[in-house]
């Protein structure tokens, strides 16, 4: 392997230290939506079961304690029960897009380690080639394989390198999206459930 790095020559310094950075990058995302998980439909019951009793302040309570989202989506709806819908809504609305921002945090520069990989690593098949067809001016009728091996390499070993590193971690970054538009369709469906119970209707039905 260290061979490998070696004649992948001074590009793949940048291709491993970026490889670093988004496998932290990866596992803090992971170790983020693994401490938020939770059973959202036994929450919710909980939780329309305390506002229909009127215990609010046991609602926002129990909101208190999870670490999901949708825990300061409902905690804002039963604390500002007594505003307009409309006003409710939008601060319901305002609170879950903050927490979709602080799940996605990080996520863009994740992204940005994927787009650039491929990148450096056509960069050294680019140098590379240059290097092989500079040996190949240089010994003339001379060239041997062994004398354009060195160049050869570097192109297919960083090529390679880059495309390894980007594509495990675009499918982690995906995967990372995927999970958080989930908790963004959660929070969204919990919150009119929620404001239809404070509205007089039950969740999700009519009055």
């Amino acid at each position: 392997m260290w061979s490998l790095i070696v004649k992948g020559g001074p590009v793949m310094v940048p291709i491993i230290v970026l490889s670093v950075v988004a496998l932290a990058l990866t596992l803090e995302r992971l170790a983020a939506l693994w401490r938020i998980r939770l059973d959202l439909h036994r929450f919710q019951g909980e939780v329309e079961q305390l506002v229909q009793k009127g215990q609010f302040q046991k609602a926002v309570a129990r909101c208190r304690q999870v670490r999901h989202p949708i825990g300061k989506v409902l905690e804002a709806g039963v604390a500002g029960r007594g505003r307009p819908r409309e006003e409710l809504e939008k601060a319901m609305e305002r609170i879950g897009e903050e927490q979709v921002e602080h799940l996605e945090r990080r996520l863009g520069a994740l992204v940005a380690i994927v787009s650039v990989e491929p990148m450096l690593g056509f960069l050294g098949t680019i140098v590379g080639l240059i290097k092989a067809f500079m040996s190949w001016e240089r010994l003339g009728a001379n060239v041997t394989v062994d004398s354009l091996a060195a160049g050869i390499y570097q192109a297919m070993i960083t090529t390679a390198a880059g495309l390894i590193v980007a594509i495990p971690f675009f499918i982690c970054y995906h995967l990372f999206v995927g999970r958080i538009r989930r908790h963004a369709a959660d929070m969204s469906s919990g919150g009119n459930r929620l404001l239809d119970l404070l509205g007089g209707r039950r969740p999700g039905g009519e009055a």
